[in-house]
């Protein structure tokens, strides 16, 4: 359970490294508000000469003195305030920038499984909050606790010099107002955390919603979508409400308190001047002192309750970052070395959570170069596999081996630089063609990126293009037809140039003349590299060194197409199905 002390040591660890310009801040903000104390000191001084002096120039010219000295105070508070302002707000965006950096590094490191739990809208808006939370929590600090702090103990100091009474009447009030503040705050903090659920239900239902949008026009779900929103939306509406009138109520409550206490205040300081022992310049003195500490503790309140709705809107953040990596690297991980490229699975268990098992008692090995195609009825574990493979899960029991190397004791980013895959549907950023390709090798040159394109066929439709290789793609790449996005995906597998090589279905999206296209690219592509195929596709399958069948989470039959259509069993009865679809696909081509 994530607490108030989590998410402000997370604060605290951000802002560590600007500590020495943090600490100057404080120190000028400190200065500024203490220079505001002693402009009070001269307006009695003012009031009591204008009281008793007498009309003449003598008392003129030191009424204007005076004057002269308040101007210069608040100039050099104003001083003192602007410095500390400018250092600010340079430095508060910096921390800010580190917070998003670190959550978002934090959100990456989460393994697979987690993204499929959560919403990418809920994630983009908790590290926002983050962020905010801090610039809020910040604000408070910098421009509420500390100067009202400074006010008021310096008022209390300064009055306890005319009337102790007045002072300790005035410090009991603050006290008692602070703390019922804070107990508000924390009492109420149950609601608050709700009101931040359900804004996160709201921006993950957004996302979900504009995500899906082609799905919801194929089934004419615009009204069903604006329901489940409206649903959602509606809580969200019940909780700030709830939220926002529990604030109210304690506002109205706290502004019929500061008129009690000034009342009361200058009741007493009307008795104190009767007895000769307060002057006219105290009411002055007294007054400006009132006015400065309801302004500051009057927004102190508010600022309470800002910082812990800020709080329970960082939660969510900070719980993810204290959440331990599902898939971690061990402590002293090496990089992986591949020459040759065997994989071995010896005797692997596998299952997701408490679901059934996937994979049970799992036994293969594809040697060096060589490939080798899994098939098997959906659901038999075959892309489980290659999850398994680049570690986006990790085993419950066995052994996966690279070249004698178990994956468990290697770092995760030197095996999946070792592995080049081109999934089922590829993904795109909404970036350009001539990006999306270099993905595979960062580093790569321009013309490295076309070479690959032109040897996966994209260079034919890319340079057809208005913007060429500059194209953006749209998000996830929804700009370009499946079989575009596959080619782009084939692409960037061959500029990458991994040892090991994995193809998910890899033809899927490519009508049949389009296949043919780059079925050259793909042997081209599969050379001196250990490959391992998932396809149905039979211009794929039958250009595999071997074939392994697996079902129920085991390798049920293995070897070349002709030995296992010659036998009975599942490849068999999935090659009849096939071969129907591949020679109606010959004579139909689909677009």
């Amino acid at each position: 359970m994530t607490t108030t002390r989590d998410v402000f040591r997370v604060f605290f660890a951000h802002l560590k490294p600007y500590r020495l310009m943090y600490g100057f801040i404080l120190t000028l903000i400190t200065a500024s508000q203490v220079v505001a104390i002693i402009a009070p000191l001269f307006y009695k001084k003012f009031f009591d000469l204008l009281a008793s002096g007498g009309v003449n120039a003598e008392t003129a010219a030191s009424l204007r003195g005076f004057l002269l000295i308040i101007v210069g105070i608040h100039l050099i508070q104003w001083l003192f305030k602007s410095t500390s302002d400018m250092l600010s707000v340079n430095l508060t965006p910096k921390v800010m920038s580190r917070l998003e950096q670190n959550a978002f590094a934090s959100l990456n490191g989460h393994s697979y499984t987690f993204f499929t739990n959560n919403f990418v809208g809920s994630l983009t808006r908790r590290i926002k909050r983050l962020s905010d939370a801090f610039d809020t929590i910040n604000d408070a600090i910098n421009w509420t606790f500390l100067p009202t702090s400074v006010l008021i103990i310096g008022s209390i100091i300064v009055l306890s010099q005319r009337s102790p009474i007045i002072a300790v009447g005035l410090l009991t009030w603050v006290f008692l107002y602070l703390l019922a503040s804070v107990g508000f705050s924390v009492w109420k903090i149950k609601y608050d955390e709700p009101r931040s659920a359900a804004d996160s239900a709201a921006s993950a239902a957004i996302a979900a919603a504009l995500t899906n949008n082609t799905t919801i026009k194929l089934f004419s779900g615009s009204d069903h979508e604006l329901n489940i929103f409206r649903a959602t939306i509606e809580r969200w509406r019940v909780a700030i409400v709830k939220s926002w009138r529990l604030g109210a109520g304690n506002e109205a409550i706290q502004w019929l308190l500061m008129i009690i206490l000034e009342i009361s205040v200058l009741l007493a300081a009307v008795r104190f001047w009767q007895q000769g022992l307060l002057t006219i310049g105290d009411f002055a003195l007294l007054q400006s002192y009132l006015i400065s500490v309801f302004m500051h503790v009057w927004d102190m309140g508010r600022t309470i309750r800002r910082c812990y709705e800020a709080t329970a809107n960082a939660k969510e953040m900070v719980e993810i970052m204290h959440t331990p990596h599902e898939i971690r690297d061990r402590r002293g991980a090496k990089e992986i070395k591949v020459k040759k490229g065997v994989i071995t699975f010896r005797n692997v268990f596998f299952r997701y959570g408490k679901a059934r098992l996937v994979l049970d008692g799992f036994n293969l090995t594809v040697k060096s170069k060589e490939k080798v195609a899994l098939v098997g009825p959906s659901g038999a574990g075959k892309s489980t596999v290659v999850k398994l493979i680049l570690r986006f899960h990790d085993i419950q029991k066995g052994k996966i081996i690279i070249d004698n190397q178990d994956i468990k004791k290697i770092t995760q980013d030197s095996l999946r630089d070792a592995i080049a895959m081109v999934p089922q549907d590829p993904v795109l950023f909404h970036r350009s063609l001539m990006d999306n390709i270099r993905y595979g090798r960062r580093e790569a040159t321009d013309k490295e990126v076309i070479s690959a394109a032109t040897k996966a066929h994209c260079h034919e439709f890319i340079s057809q293009l208005p913007d060429g290789y500059n194209t953006f793609v749209g998000e996830r790449g929804i700009k370009l037809s499946g079989g575009e996005r596959q080619r782009v995906a084939i692409a960037r597998a061959i500029l990458k140039d991994a040892p090991i090589l994995i193809l998910d279905e890899a033809t899927s999206s490519l009508d049949s003349a389009s296949e043919q296209l780059i079925q050259s690219a793909l042997s081209e592509l599969m050379k001196n590299k250990t490959t391992i195929v998932i396809a149905h596709r039979l211009s794929t399958i039958l250009k595999m060194d071997r074939i392994v069948v697996v079902s129920g989470g085991k390798v049920v039959d293995q070897g070349t197409h002709s030995n296992l259509t010659k036998k009975v069993g599942i490849y068999k009865t999935l090659w009849e199905i096939q071969a129907g679809g591949f020679i109606q696909s010959l004579h139909y081509p689909v677009d």
